[in-house]
């Protein structure tokens, strides 16, 4: 006597779905991957064709309000994607879960290039040191900050901050683990190694343009306003736990405690 067995038709669609996300996934992870090596070149003026110094001459007012726009477009989508309370909540009555991550990861990624793409230079020279030996020391700087910025994203958890561990659990058909508070190596210093490094590579430079001197100093802002931003998230996640921490800790000046 055979015994029948029920299978459920929706099963292979699922498994499709799930792969489909994964393959989204992927493609938002080697975007961010691209943008952030791009971000090296553009700010470094290597390598890549269009730089922080290059491009179409404007006037200076009209390059201004142009630069100026980009990186608002940036500030405002980044910092209202990211946050849990309203936009995550909504955001995730319309697209699943496992995707929202590598979604915000992409948009980012894509903003970031629109700005590449369309940053209008502004290449009068603010300072440039002319010793060979400061000159190296402060590009070695400027190399420490970016290794900082990569390293501290695997501290923490390289794959789920940019996507990729949300699709593969979901492929896998594993939920995501509870979020738990940790502070390794550099987070033992500061609260925000990965911003303090893209300052440190923003501002060490040894040619210092008025272009460039405005993206440090536009983006140094947004920073601090996205340290507000990102801890009070992180006090709505972690409570107590989270505030005896920045109590402890400073935020970006690794010999100085907050108050």
């Amino acid at each position: 006597m055979s015994e029948a067995r029920l299978i459920d038709p929706a099963m292979p669609e699922n498994r499709m779905l799930k792969f489909t996300a994964f393959l989204y996934g992927a493609v938002a992870y080697l975007t961010f991957l691209v943008t952030f090596l791009y971000a090296i070149g553009f700010v470094w003026g290597l390598v890549v064709p269009k730089t922080i110094d290059t491009g179409v001459p404007v006037r200076a007012g009209v390059a201004l309000a142009i630069d100026l726009l980009l990186m608002s477009l940036f500030a405002i989508q980044h910092s209202v994607m990211a946050r849990r309370k309203p936009f995550k909540r909504w955001w995730t009555q319309y697209i699943p879960k496992s995707v929202e991550r590598s979604t915000y990861v992409l948009l980012s990624s894509l903003t970031l290039l629109l700005l590449f793409w369309q940053w209008r230079p502004m290449p009068a020279i603010v300072w440039h040191v002319e010793e060979p030996d400061i000159a190296a020391a402060i590009t070695a700087l400027s190399y420490l900050g970016w290794v900082i910025v990569f390293t501290s994203t695997f501290l923490i958890n390289h794959f789920e901050l940019f996507g990729l561990h949300q699709v593969v659990n979901n492929l896998a058909g594993r939920d995501m683990p509870a979020p738990t508070f940790r502070t390794p190596l550099y987070y033992k210093l500061v609260r925000h190694p990965l911003y303090l490094g893209f300052i440190i590579a923003f501002w060490a430079a040894p040619t210092m343009s008025v272009g460039h001197l405005l993206f440090a100093a536009v983006t140094t802002a947004y920073i601090f306003v996205g340290i507000m931003l990102e801890e009070r998230d992180l006090i709505d996640l972690f409570g107590d736990e989270y505030r005896n921490y920045r109590r402890r800790v400073s935020m970006l000046v690794p010999w100085r405690k907050s108050i």
